[in-house]
This record gives structure tokens, sequence and C-alpha cells, in this order.
């Protein structure tokens, strides 16, 4: 990563103190106006548990990137990360505002479930009809497929399903926020050793601001993500897989297995989702109806405490993340 590390350090460090401090005030407010998960069936806490972690981690996403724009058209940051920066900012504008709106929209779905719970099939709808307008953008998956309807039909359900697998895996303390941070830290690393710095920036962004929510959530939590939480990370995770370029022609033709690298960074929640579909199925119960069934909920039964078992799925993460170096 040869672009200016004080960038990186800005993005990371600026989303993390920025989230740390917007979280408590986010958390009073929604104890002040109801917006709590309440104690009750398949629940482990003994009180109402905010959810602010959805608002905290978009406020602190929002502000840095703001300010981070406003200092590439100042020109206060170095003269080569304004030019690079720039670029890419020129360049992407419109992907760009398509991911600032998709994740608000995904949030305030994700926000409007925790009050009113959503039907099922209300809430895939609304998801995928803000997959398909971020495709419209041009954040598009296509893997070497020379059609434009392959393209949009795989890019929304790529985002429909990593939106749902971080949302399936907010089921223990830490264990959504952990494996984002992770996720979002190996697309950081894929990104700036490509020398694609803008995505790299937004991946650290993402990454500095989860790990500015994690001391809240993590091992006692006092602040839940709640669905817009789960919600805001999984389509963030899953555009920041599209955004990076991880095979080009000029590459060595055994170089196209990166295009793999997301599903490598994202295996455990993806693997967790594949799993728990497949038990319900198998036992002709709704997919979309929640259990205990997740890798963490049988780490726990296997003798693990819950703060074991999110530990041990973070290093599984971090180990299967690791894979993709070889690439």
């Amino acid at each position: 990563m040869t672009f200016p590390a004080n960038v990186y350090l800005l993005a990371f460090a600026g989303a993390f103190v920025a989230t740390f401090a917007f979280t408590p005030l986010w958390r009073r407010w929604c104890e002040r106006w109801g917006l709590v998960d309440d104690p009750g069936h398949r629940k482990i806490h003994h009180h109402p548990v905010a959810l602010a972690g959805g608002l905290a981690v978009f406020s602190g996403l929002a502000i840095v990137v703001l300010m981070g724009i406003a200092a590439v058209k100042l020109h206060l940051l170095e003269p080569e990360a304004v030019g690079k920066l720039g670029y890419g900012l020129g360049r992407r504008a419109t992907e760009l505002a398509a991911i600032f709106l998709g994740a608000l929209g995904m949030g305030a779905l994700g926000w409007w479930d925790d009050r009113n719970e959503l039907k099922p099939v209300a809430k895939l709808l609304g998801q995928a009809v803000i997959a398909f307008a971020v495709a419209g953008a041009g954040v598009r998956v296509t893997l070497f497929v020379p059609s434009l309807l392959f393209s949009y039909g795989v890019t929304v359900l790529w985002i429909l399903t990593v939106t749902n697998a971080l949302n399936f895996n907010d089921n223990m303390n830490g264990l959504c926020g952990g494996l984002g941070v992770i996720a979002a830290a190996g697309f950081a690393w894929h990104a700036g050793n490509a020398g694609q710095y803008l995505v790299a920036s937004l991946a650290l962004l993402v990454a500095g601001a989860l790990l500015g929510f994690l001391p809240y959530n993590f091992p006692r939590a006092t602040v839940f993500l709640g669905d817009a939480g789960s919600h805001l990370v999984g389509f963030v995770l899953a555009v920041l897989a599209i955004l990076p370029h991880f095979y080009s022609p000029e590459q060595p033709a055994p170089s196209r297995w990166a295009v793999l690298s997301p599903i490598f960074l994202l295996a455990v929640p993806l693997a967790d989702l594949v799993s728990v579909v497949w038990i319900r199925t198998r036992h002709r119960k709704p997919f979309w109806v929640g259990d205990n069934n997740h890798f963490s909920h049988r780490l726990v039964r296997a003798g693990c405490s819950r703060i074991q078992a999110v530990i041990v799925l973070w290093i599984a993460a971090v180990g299967v993340g690791a894979l993709t170096l070889a690439w």
C-alpha cells in the first residue's frame, strides 16, 4: 500500500472516533423514544437494550465521508492524495451517490423492521429494490459474462445474500460487527495493493466505524446493531466486494481465481446462512424464521461460552480470509 498512509489512517481513525462518540448519544435517543430490544424468546438479555448501532455506524461513516470530500475539494490533504482521490470521486460520483443512498435505504428498511416487524416478503422486496437501484448506477458484478441481464441478476442476488447473511449473524454480542471489521479490512488490503485508493479508503472507513461500535456491543452489550445496523453492515460489505477489480485481463490466467476473494472474506456468514437455510428447509420450516442452529449457537452447545463462540468465529473468518493473500 504505497498510497499516503496518513489518508488511510485518517479514514480508519476518523470513522472509529466518530462512531465511538456517536453511539452513547444515539443510545440515549433510542432509550428515550422506545427503540429498544425487549427481553423475550431466544434472547439472553434481561433488560431492554437500545437498537442504536445502525444509527451510530451510519453517522460515523457519513460524517467522515463528508469531511473527506471537503478535504479533497479544499486541497487540505497532500497533493498526491488530492489528485488520486479527486480522480476517483469524479469518476465514480454516480456510483458513490447510489451507494450512500443505498446504505441509507437499507438502514431505514432495517429501522422500520425494528419498529414494526415487517413481513419477510416485504423486507425482501425492499432489499431487492435497493439492490436493483445500486446495480443501475453501475455497481455491478460481471464474472466475465458479457450480459447486462446476467450482471443485474447476479448483483441483486449477491447484495441480497450478503445483507441477509450478516443479518442472520447478528445473533450474539459482537459477532456481526466483528465479522464486518474482518471482511472490510480484507477488502481494504486487496484494494490498496491493487492501487484502488478510494475503495481502500472506503473499506477502512467501514472497518473503523464498526470497530468504534464494538466496545458497546462486546463482550457485554449496552447497544445492539438491530436490523438497521445488520442491514447496513451487510449492504456495505456486499458493495465493497463488488467495487474492487480483483482481476484484469493483463494479469496471468490463474489470477482469475482472485474473483473468489469476496466469498472467502465473507465465508463465515455465507456458510452460516447456507447451513441454517438447509436445516430449516430439511425440517420443513420457513427459512426466515429464526432458531438456534447458527454456528454460534452450535459452538455454545458444544461447550463454548458465548464469548468464546464469537472469538472462534472471528478467528475462522481471519483464517479463511487470509487464504486470499495467495492471490
